[in-house]
């Protein structure tokens, strides 16, 4: 039998896009091509691979109990024919997509491009923002780089904890917390809080924190980002708690107050994160010690 190793590259397409659209769009052929490609697909398998269920296509049992497989002969693939040069930075010429955590953006990204240009001129950043659900782009080689305070979920996602940064309370400097004394966890409690989630949930560990000692928040707003949580604790009478290190400029910039966290929690590590099929890629090792550098700026002494 004469197999056609692209086939396999479509194989993986449709079983992570779920769609013939879908798996077409993400290898930029046409939908008759994939199409064709699928049928040629369940020739080879003898299994239909997608089936139509309404509007859209379920993967069949077979489909199911080797996507893992597939995807992972790809990338040995990709390794053994992948040729393994010297790395030249001075002519290297390529974009890494970065998908941090807004505040590590801040703080670290202007060290980390001025690193990169130093350099290798011809090296580009393209930092993304995190979306507010979690999505495959790192599976799928379309993000380069996380650095965020999520740990892995999956065994192909490899992770380095680059640093901690101690939980700090935040206010504007004419806030009643900042002129009575010593915060307690009960004057802590009884203020009224900003919380920052991509996702929009309202509590956090903090709140499980406060339970144990019998004590409940009122968080009146969530915000997106670190950046616009600042706002309104800058323009109100609101509590925000974040990372130390993610808020340092910030914090003179926009006049505001910051106080220890009076709860006993652990600190915020700080996780970089990448897929494995770049673990042998000189090129992004060489980001990743330089992004590994930059992010050491946020994390507390």
């Amino acid at each position: 039998m004469q197999l056609d190793l692209n086939l396999l590259t479509a194989l993986d397409a449709l079983l992570e896009e779920g769609s013939v659209a879908g798996a077409a769009a993400r290898l930029h052929v046409t939908a008759p091509a994939m199409s064709r490609s699928l049928g040629r697909i369940r020739r080879t398998t003898g299994d239909q691979i997608l089936v139509r269920t309404g509007r859209t296509m379920t993967p069949t049992p077979y489909a199911i109990a080797v996507r893992a497989q597939v995807h992972e002969l790809l990338h040995q693939v990709h390794g053994v024919l992948a040729p393994s040069r010297e790395l030249d930075l001075a002519t290297l010429e390529r974009t890494f997509t970065l998908r941090w955590h807004d505040s590590l953006v801040s703080l670290s990204g202007p060290a980390l491009l001025a690193s990169v240009r130093g350099q290798a001129p011809g090296v580009r950043l393209r930092f993304v923002a995190e979306s507010s659900v979690d999505t495959p782009e790192l599976r799928r080689g379309e993000v380069d780089l996380e650095a965020n305070a999520n740990p892995p979920g999956a065994p192909d996602i490899r992770a380095e904890n680059v640093g901690e940064t101690r939980i700090v309370v935040i206010m504007r400097r004419g806030h009643p917390l900042a002129r009575g004394g010593t915060l307690t966890a009960q004057r802590y409690a009884a203020a009224e809080h900003v919380t920052v989630s991509r996702r929009g949930n309202l509590g956090n560990a903090l709140d499980d924190a406060l339970a144990r000692l019998g004590l409940s928040r009122r968080v009146v707003a969530t915000a997106p980002t670190e950046a616009a949580a600042l706002a309104f604790a800058r323009d109100g009478d609101l509590v925000l708690s974040v990372p130390e290190a993610t808020t340092r400029s910030a914090v003179a910039d926009l006049g505001l107050v910051v106080l220890p966290l009076p709860l006993e929690l652990p600190s915020a590590p700080i996780y970089l994160s990448w897929h494995q099929r770049y673990d042998t890629d000189t090129a992004h090792a060489w980001l990743r010690g330089l992004a590994r550098s930059a992010l050491a700026l946020c994390a507390t002494p």
